[in-house]
């Protein structure tokens, strides 16, 4: 069985501090994944005001969001501009890619993909993946060879933008099959490898599933012959969980379970065609992109 490994890289410290740890516990298990970086400003403690939003402010209780990602990422950006992770943190990327990882786009501005998506017309959408793609191409000498999405907000417009680069495949959604998206006057040409997994914040504090139990409750959801795409994030399972990550990857082993970067974890051809959709998810605030169809 192959688990797809996806490992999403939010902030400035996430970037510093975890992709370094990360980076070694995956060279510890001699296993690859696929890295997607935020590279532009890191202005994630601008979420904040969201904590007037029930569903947020649940899920930051639930997951105690202060001990797992520190005040210094809660805080970030909103008195002062945060700072250009990919000009400070270059380095810790350049490492991930000297290991052999995938190195795909995350965001330019993680907090404004988020918030402002729903409002970004497509010369915005484009102009937000350009920078993002042009700065990662600088730091690693070669243009990203994927992509994935903050927070699963995807739309049909954003799908069109990502076709005017060079982008192997893109992670936009969950699902549970790779599949070509409908974008309605055509087909895209860009395979989506969707999650099919949980994350860590979205099941943790729910239906009895805490640390001692985490990594079992992962293993109970794979499917054999299916695909298997696990989520991660620098600022969780790169710091405060990492030993929790890293048992996860020892279980692994014993279980004869193979993680691979999101490239390896599924056959590319032959793919049917389907459409995304933006639904309400369990253990998220707001809509996220679903593949359907």
């Amino acid at each position: 069985m192959k688990v797809g490994l996806r490992i999403d890289v939010d902030t400035y410290r996430g970037t510093q501090k975890g992709v370094p740890q990360l980076c070694d516990l995956l060279k510890k298990h001699r296993v690859t994944g696929s890295f997607f970086f935020s590279v532009g400003p890191d202005n994630m403690g601008r979420h904040l005001w969201r904590l007037l939003k029930p569903a947020f402010l649940i899920k930051m209780l639930r997951s105690n969001a202060a001990s797992l990602y520190g005040w210094d990422i809660l805080l970030r950006g909103t008195f002062f501009p945060g700072p250009i992770i990919g000009k400070k943190c270059a380095a810790e990327i350049v490492r991930a890619k000297t290991a052999g990882h995938e190195i795909g786009l995350h965001a330019w501005d993680h907090h404004a993909w988020q918030s402002k998506i729903d409002r970004m017309d497509e010369a915005a959408i484009f102009q937000h993946l350009e920078k993002g793609v042009e700065l990662l191409t600088d730091i690693c000498g070669e243009s990203p060879i994927c992509s994935a999405t903050p927070g699963w907000k995807t739309t049909s417009a954003v799908l069109r933008q990502k076709e005017r680069f060079d982008f192997q495949y893109n992670s936009d959604c969950r699902g549970s099959s790779v599949f070509l998206p409908n974008l309605g006057e055509k087909t895209g040409s860009q395979p989506q490898v969707p999650v099919t997994l949980p994350t860590y914040d979205e099941v943790i504090g729910q239906n009895g599933i805490s640390n001692e139990n985490y990594n079992e409750h992962i293993f109970s959801l794979l499917q054999p012959d299916q695909l298997n795409v696990l989520t991660i994030h620098a600022e969780v399972e790169g710091i405060v969980c990492a030993s929790l990550f890293d048992d996860f990857l020892t279980q692994a082993k014993e279980r004869n379970i193979e993680i691979v970067p999101l490239s390896a974890c599924s056959k590319f051809d032959q793919l049917p065609v389907c459409s995304i959709q933006q639904v309400n998810f369990q253990g998220r605030e707001g809509w996220i992109a679903v593949q359907t169809g």
